[in-house]
């Protein structure tokens, strides 16, 4: 299947509207934040690799954000703090961060592919006009750019918090979940950036 087809099928419906895809990173860690991006690529456009962000490798993921960057109509990034985590809830907190991402698109988008099945929490949710994707990183373009984005963003910004609280080898789990971060956890203590309502297994 083409990375295009959703795309062509709404353009065929809707005209020339401007699309962008939306994902977010990081909803499953125990520290750091989670990370949306919005991307509105030029029509058609091929970029080697582009694929959901999981089944590509680290190296390629770096090219990739550059390229998404230089060659997309419109793109943008946006976070919510571990914090603000623990006051929304997750879902609420990726609602937000993607409908933030979505905001900040210059030019803004006419109509958005949401990677994933949910378009709204109890108190955050997607208001620009769009439609949800099962899966989409893999089968929309936008969508694919925006996992890049989202990913290779929050991975960097961990690797920042890894320099901050080294004691947490944040640059090697990257927050999420893993026997090594329940040990130093276990060790050290929860850190400025963990996200308390995730640590209930402690």
């Amino acid at each position: 299947m083409s990375l295009w087809e959703l795309e062509q099928a709404l353009w065929s419906q809707q005209g020339e509207v401007r699309i962008a895809g939306v994902d977010e990173a990081g909803a499953g860690p125990l520290a750091g934040r989670v990370y949306a991006a919005a991307v509105i690529l030029p029509k058609g456009l091929e970029l080697p690799w582009l694929n959901d962000s999981k089944a590509v490798t680290p190296r390629r993921r770096e090219v990739l954000f550059d390229q998404i960057q230089a060659r997309a109509l419109g793109w943008a990034v946006a976070f919510v703090e571990p914090w603000e985590i623990d006051q929304l809830d997750i879902l609420n907190s990726r609602m937000k961060a993607m409908q933030l991402a979505l905001d900040a698109l210059a030019p803004q988008a006419d109509w958005a592919l949401i990677d994933g099945n949910r378009d709204h929490g109890s108190r955050c949710g997607i208001v620009t006009p769009h439609q949800t994707v099962v899966k989409g990183d893999s089968r929309s373009a936008n969508i694919a750019a925006a996992s890049i984005l989202a990913k290779v963003s929050r991975d960097r910004y961990m690797e920042q918090m890894d320099l901050e609280y080294p004691q947490y080898a944040f640059a090697r789990h990257k927050g999420y979940p893993t026997k090594l971060h329940y040990q130093l956890l276990r060790e050290h203590g929860p850190s400025p950036i963990h996200r308390r309502t995730f640590l209930k297994k402690l």
